[in-house]
């Protein structure tokens, strides 16, 4: 069971919640905290004693959006999972979220994804945060023999690239039909078993071939 917000606590969700309606009507092009305050009945110093800084306010908000979906990360790194299995989970989970959260509500959706371009400083912690437990899985998956050949900067490299449906938002948005979790098991499935043939592949064709005895 959740414990129960203190008065400073739901004063600072309140003015994140203004925030998001605020958002969800206009977007997120200018947000402005006198206005946000005063959606809330105080003045703007009256803000700054409950985030320190517009940026402090924005940090806040970004926390909120991911606390869950970095969670989910925490969840699979640390299961019991083989590595094909979690670099699955890792993404089928994230992706449920953000298409329940889209489907929701589209226009909050979107309006977040560009608060969050306005904001990138703030979210590419968040980016960072989620390569590098993507990093860990790959390296487990590569101390199993899998990639053969690569190093695990170009396997995380060619990861993103392909799993841009499932874990870009503004991808997400436009492939929302094709973001399943039956065309994540083949691309996962692709990943996995592809480099390995692409290796073979390469190694097979650097091979010289023998001579005939004659």
């Amino acid at each position: 069971m959740s414990r129960p917000l203190n008065d400073h606590e739901a004063i600072r969700s309140q003015l994140m919640d203004a925030a998001e309606d605020m958002v969800r009507t206009r977007g997120a092009i200018n947000l402005s905290l006198t206005e946000v305050a005063a959606a809330c009945g105080m003045s703007q110093s009256s803000f700054y004693r409950y985030f320190a800084s517009k940026e402090a306010f924005f940090e806040a908000i970004a926390g909120r959006w991911f606390e869950e979906l970095n969670q989910i990360m925490e969840d699979v790194v640390a299961s019991d999972l083989p590595p094909r299995e979690k670099l699955f989970e890792f993404f089928a989970r994230r992706v449920a979220v953000k298409r329940a959260r889209f489907e929701a509500d589209p226009n909050l959706f979107r309006a977040n994804m560009d608060l969050g371009e306005e904001h990138w400083e703030v979210i590419r912690g968040y980016v960072d945060l989620a390569d590098h437990y993507m990093a860990v899985i790959l390296g487990e998956a590569m101390a199993e023999g899998y990639f053969p050949g690569y190093d695990l900067d170009h396997v995380v490299s060619l990861t993103n690239l392909v799993m841009q449906p499932f874990c870009n938002p503004f991808v997400m948005m436009d492939m929302i039909r094709t973001a399943t979790p039956d065309n994540l098991r083949i691309v996962v499935n692709t990943l996995f078993d592809g480099l390995g043939a692409a290796q073979a592949i390469q190694d097979a064709e650097n091979v010289t071939p023998l001579r005939a005895i004659s």
